[in-house]
């Protein structure tokens, strides 16, 4: 090693004598292996579950084994071991592992409801178990890299090339994602990047390795699927089924005489139905007609119930049968909300009604919560269609996409919006009786209503009327009874709300399958990191594990706070997360020009007691100019301030590499411990917020004395 590079070893500048050609390279190394390992873990979270069937339900656990392999990585970087020559095998290994699992069903747990789960098995588990270990190797290469370049640049200097490259994956990430996502370019971009940062030698086996890689996933994409913010999307006719590429809709799709049913599918499994409910379109013993007359029921009977309805309100329109469904029934205007516009697109496509381009009907592709949020009162009707999702809303959270819609504070704002002989409805593919019971008391407890209820199957229809019906509820429509729920003969259930937006979860517990997958992985990393470290943690070292788990747990309740604001839109997510990392990246800049301080920690507990103290109802209840700047000048400061103390006492590191790797495996940590919210409730995770940065500043005041001690 020279001269200069002994200096930025130690995290000194460069010796006069250096270009600054050569200054500037390992930055730009840096920024390429932070902007590969942000852009890959995301483009990886969202490919898996088109992959593995019910991976989507697990896209934070993938997020945090990326975490624990860049920290173990980074933790290991003293070695010089030069991993990232095994980088194109793990990747392609990865790849390959992953379309071998394509069939395998992941596991369920029992007191969780996942739509088309498998049964709790050893072989299920092994492959959940798997995935996660080989995402984490995966990035161990990347962490490395990391790690190293750190040791060659000034601390801080090296930590904002790093936050720069994530930001900047973060933003081309987003771009990819909305213009065009496609896995195998996405994958060949990152083969080019990663060819680029190898030798020439590494280059020779690394390209046909990558391109084996990119090849098998290449093959492995049907064509016809669509990727929406969400989903991956396929579809077919009901007679062919989503595993036939469908064949082009007829050009007289909106006029013909039995027009076809299509059936979509996300992330391998049922989601939907597009076709027109119009029985008038069908011949006598059509078979496509005797199926439409089993689907109208569900669709037509809150309008039974209710009729000479004017405005009507279809959150979850999907498909376009609930809109179809009003507009036969009379309505005079339909606003139509629904949070996927790729659903809404592909409707407009298939969809032989020809609903969504009705003038009668307005189009918001938006979050349900967020528009009953902004609004305006005088609906004849509200429901809320079958909006089930199948994904959790990012990978930053345990949080399903539709989670801040099914809460009794939602569902209250819902009602109020309807005119005083108003109705309610909402379907719901219960499947299991608590958690039709829990339906059933939630809209009990937002409407102060004693609700009607309609089953058949697994489906049930809960309809809460703000006044009194005009005509006698009918005891059965088509293939729909009215039920009656005693919902004092068994034990309250636990009911989702703002702060416990756990819909799918029977009552406040970890269920099973997460316990399993985490308990392994801390396990294995734990033992990875006493091998490599061989116990030898200190103060330090804690310290900025601790700050990690800190920030994570943070940014995950900021995120979940900022999306019951605005929406669960992937938007707001992309948004929130880039203005992290731009705030972390003000305060490492700052950093630059203040000294270390433990009374940073006092704005840092400051504004933590403050968002603790502000509940949600008081943010939602100001205009949106008002939550946005809550959003932007609030909830953004113990961040900052937590950026400030990281970046001041990372500065003066003499192992950068090891303590960084510290702060990701402290992040993953904080990261699992973002589950503890499913028994206690969102806000309470402010206190586990409070306790991390509690004990990292129990650790600065520890290094404090041993210095004092040693001077």
């Amino acid at each position: 090693m020279s001269g200069s590079e002994n200096a930025t070893a130690r995290g000194t500048s460069p010796t006069p004598g250096q270009s600054a050609e050569a200054a500037l390279r390992p930055g730009l190394r840096l920024f390429a292996v932070s902007f590969t390992a942000l852009f890959l873990e995301l483009m990886l979270i969202r490919w898996a579950p088109s992959v593995v069937r019910l991976v989507a339900y697990y896209a934070n656990l993938l997020l945090l084994s990326s975490f624990l392999g860049l920290g173990l990585g980074a933790m290991s970087s003293r070695r010089q071991g030069n991993l990232l020559r095994w980088f194109p095998l793990l990747l392609t290994l990865n790849v390959g592992g992953l379309l071998l699992c394509r069939h395998v069903v992941l596991p369920g747990g029992g007191g969780e409801m996942k739509f088309f789960a498998a049964e709790s098995r050893v072989v299920n588990y092994l492959v959940l178990i798997g995935i996660f270990a080989s995402n984490a190797l995966l990035f161990v290469p990347l962490g490395e890299q990391i790690g190293v370049l750190f040791g060659q640049l000034p601390t801080l200097r090296a930590y904002s090339w790093d936050l720069l490259g994530s930001l900047c994956g973060t933003i081309a990430f987003g771009m990819f994602s909305f213009f065009y996502f496609s896995p195998a370019v996405g994958l060949a971009g990152v083969a080019l990047i990663i060819l680029g940062l190898s030798s020439r030698r590494q280059r020779l086996w690394g390209l046909p390795v990558l391109s084996l890689g990119v090849a098998a996933l290449w093959w492995a994409s049907p064509p016809g699927a669509i990727w929406s913010p969400y989903y991956y999307i396929t579809f077919g006719t009901v007679e062919g089924g989503t595993g036939v590429p469908a064949p082009t809709p007829p050009r007289n799709l909106r006029a013909m005489q039995d027009p076809p049913v299509y059936t979509v599918s996300v992330n391998q499994d049922f989601y939907q139905m597009h076709g027109t409910i119009d029985l008038g379109r069908y011949s006598p013993g059509n078979p496509r007609g005797a199926l439409v007359r089993l689907l109208r029921d569900q669709y037509l009977l809150p309008y039974a119930l209710a009729p000479g309805r004017r405005r009507a309100l279809v959150l979850g329109s999907g498909g376009g049968m609930d809109v179809e469904a009003a507009l036969l029934s009379g309505v005079a205007h339909v606003d139509a909300v629904d949070i996927d516009p790729r659903l809404i697109a592909l409707s407009r496509r298939i969809n032989a009604s020809g609903c969504y381009d009705d003038p009668r009907v307005t189009v918001h592709v938006n979050d349900a919560r967020a528009f009953l949020e902004n609004a305006a009162p005088g609906y004849d009707a509200v429901i809320f269609g079958f909006l089930d999702s199948q994904a959790l809303f990012t990978s930053m959270s345990n949080l399903r996409l539709d989670g801040f819609t099914y809460t009794v504070e939602s569902i209250r704002t819902a009602h109020q919006l309807l005119n005083d002989d108003g109705l309610l409805a909402l379907s719901f593919a219960a499947g299991q009786d608590w958690l039709a019971r829990k339906l059933i008391r939630m809209v009990a407890d937002a409407t102060g209503t004693s609700p009607l209820v309609y089953v058949q199957g697994a489906q049930i229809i809960i309809c809460a009327p703000r006044g009194k019906t005009a005509v006698p509820p009918p005891s059965s429509f088509g293939r729909f009874r009215q039920a009656r729920y005693d919902l004092n003969a068994q034990p309250p259930q636990a009911v989702a709300t703002d702060d416990w937006p756990f819909l799918y979860l029977r009552e406040r517990t970890i269920p099973r399958d997460y316990l399993v997958v985490i308990a392994v992985i801390v396990a294995l990393s734990l033992a990875t990191i006493l091998r490599g470290r061989r116990g030898a943690w200190g103060a330090n070292a804690l310290h900025f594990f601790f700050l990690g788990a800190g920030f994570l747990l943070l940014e995950t309740k900021s995120i979940s706070d900022c999306t019951l604001y605005f929406g669960t839109t992937w938007m707001v997510t992309m948004i929130v997360v880039a203005g992290v990392l731009a705030m972390v990246l003000a305060a490492n800049l700052l950093a630059t020009r203040v000294r270390p301080s433990l009374l940073w920690y006092v704005p840092l507990f400051a504004a933590l007691v403050l968002l603790h103290s502000v509940p949600h109802s008081w943010v939602l209840s100001q205009t949106f100019a008002q939550r946005l700047l809550w959003a932007v000048l609030v909830v953004p400061l113990p961040i900052f301030f937590a950026g400030i103390i990281f970046s001041t006492t990372f500065r003066g590191a003499t192992e950068a590499g090891v303590l960084f790797g510290a702060n990701l495996v402290g992040a993953m940590i904080g990261g699992f411990c973002e589950y503890l919210g499913m028994v206690t409730g969102n806000a309470a995770l402010m206190l586990l917020v409070m306790a991390a940065y509690a004990a990292s500043a129990a650790c600065q005041i520890a290094v404090a004395a041993t210095k004092r001690g040693q001077s």
